[in-house]
């Protein structure tokens, strides 16, 4: 079977790549439909037998984890109903997030591809329909098989793992600089020369609220007096998003410790590169110091995957070693 005779379903959540002006409010909003957005890709039915799905007309902002869920259920049918591939068109402000949860919702080998537009479609250089062209071409490439969910942005593909967006308008903002990218596309061709290693899979039990995880940010001199309110504010775990290889002030251990017997902390660095240290530093706040506190350390995951993953695995009624296990993996 070639590219062109795959069945590729393209499902829409809004973004950018869907807005258009709205003329009570001002600016532009989600408006453009499905069919719309594919009408929009050049030379279409070479593409392959493309289906459209219009699941949701919403800014990526306004997106909820348990979206994504019912989102993984929806794909899930399709593969059920012979899709040979997905395409998820979605605001570019949450992708590293929804990424992250279909990955592990989606327990299949067959392509998941999420894109948007960093530049809306009445803008010059709107990227739109060049990164959806892109995701059609590598949701029907036999090459992103078992590769995970896969983020393509700017001809680059990303594993959605360690996707980040790190700039806030640029057409260029995806990048993955803890791995770098999986592969790219040119001329219509699909290159994909690295592949990660590790997959895990949340099989989710039917719930009707996913356990509430917050993302607190460590910064200079702070005092842990908002950790240390969270559990009591509903919170089922918490990610801190730590300085460098994982480390706190002197002055947040005692309240993260505190909050670390009540629910699980994950640490993760808030750098935007790299990983979390285990066996380096000795300091009091340091990685050693908080790992041997109960703190599960995220690895290669940044902040918002991290989030993602806790609350999905408590949701699911993970033990903390299984919890550590899956950031252990998903780092490589």
């Amino acid at each position: 079977m070639t590219g062109s005779d795959r069945r590729i379903r393209v499902v829409t959540l809004g973004g950018t790549i869907a807005m258009a002006p709205r003329n009570e409010l001002g600016g532009v909003a989600p408006a453009l439909d499905a069919d719309e957005l594919v009408a929009a890709v050049p030379d279409v039915p070479k593409l392959g037998r493309i289906e459209t799905d219009a699941f949701a007309q919403v800014p990526g902002a306004h997106l909820r984890l348990v979206d994504l869920v019912r989102l993984s259920r929806r794909i899930e049918e399709a593969f059920k109903d012979g899709v040979d591939g997905v395409v998820v068109t979605q605001g570019t402000d949450t992708i590293e997030e929804s990424g992250m949860a279909l990955d592990l919702l989606l327990n299949t080998d067959r392509p998941v591809v999420v894109t948007g537009a960093m530049r809306h479609p009445t803008q010059p250089g709107a990227d739109g329909p060049a990164n959806l062209r892109n995701a059609i071409l590598v949701a029907a490439s036999e090459k992103a098989r078992g590769l995970g969910v896969l983020v393509t942005m700017n001809d680059e593909i990303h594993a959605a793992r360690f996707v980040r967006k790190a700039h806030a308008s640029r057409p260029s903002a995806f990048t993955s600089a803890s791995a770098g990218a999986l592969g790219w596309t040119a001329e219509d061709r699909v290159r994909i020369p690295l592949r990660p290693v590790g997959r895990v899979f949340v099989d989710l039990p039917d719930v009707e609220e996913l356990a509430a995880v917050a993302l607190a940010s460590v910064a200079l001199g702070d005092d842990g007096r908002l950790l240390r309110l969270l559990p009591d504010l509903g919170y089922q775990g918490v990610v801190v998003a730590g300085f460098g290889v994982g480390h706190v002030p002197a002055r947040m251990i005692e309240d993260l410790t505190a909050v670390a017997y009540q629910v699980p902390v994950v640490l993760a660095s808030r750098t935007g590169a790299g990983e979390t240290f285990s066996d380096t530093y000795g300091f009091p706040g340091s990685e050693r110091d908080l790992l041997a506190r109960g703190v599960i350390p995220a690895g290669a995951l940044a902040p918002p995957q991290a989030r993602v993953l806790l609350s999905l695995a408590l949701s699911a009624g993970w033990p903390a070693a299984r919890i550590a296990e899956a950031f252990d993996v998903l780092s490589g």
